[in-house]
């Protein structure tokens, strides 16, 4: 099976961005994408034992009309209690969630990476070559 990245994401701005960034990569991972962090949680459960490795943000904006998404803290629970481990990218601009979240990582033993969505660039200056980083080590 195709090896896999698992993000949970909202902005579509931010999707486009790491999509193009994983094109210059010569064996991308295969994307796989969630905006709400409840089907994350429901149907991630299959694919994270052929995933190298989970990006995620922590705030989720719902669409108009639709419940709460959910947060990126809630995945990092569910994923604890896995038992596939893997290495993490967590790129939220939400300083305070992400100490819970590495908290919750370091808590565990799992690997993780913080990168800072800080400017225009960050996907491909910051967020990539931590990608290419964690492919490299395998």
């Amino acid at each position: 099976m195709t090896s896999m990245l698992l993000m949970l994401e909202d902005d579509p701005e931010r999707i486009a961005q790491f999509e193009a960034a994983l094109t210059t990569l010569r064996n991308p991972p295969a994307l796989q994408v969630w905006a709400d962090a409840h089907r994350m949680i429901a149907e991630a459960s299959e694919l994270v034992q052929n995933a190298k490795l989970i990006s995620l943000d922590h705030d989720l904006i719902p669409a108009d009309g639709m419940p709460d998404p959910g947060d990126g803290y809630s995945v990092v629970q569910w994923l604890t209690s896995q038992p596939h481990i893997r290495p993490v990218i967590i790129h939220t601009s939400n300083a305070e969630r992400a100490a819970w979240m590495t908290g919750e990582f370091d808590l565990n033993g799992w690997a993780y990476h913080r990168v800072l969505p800080l400017d225009q660039n960050w996907v491909f200056d910051w967020w990539l070559p931590t990608v290419q980083e964690i492919l490299r080590a395998g």
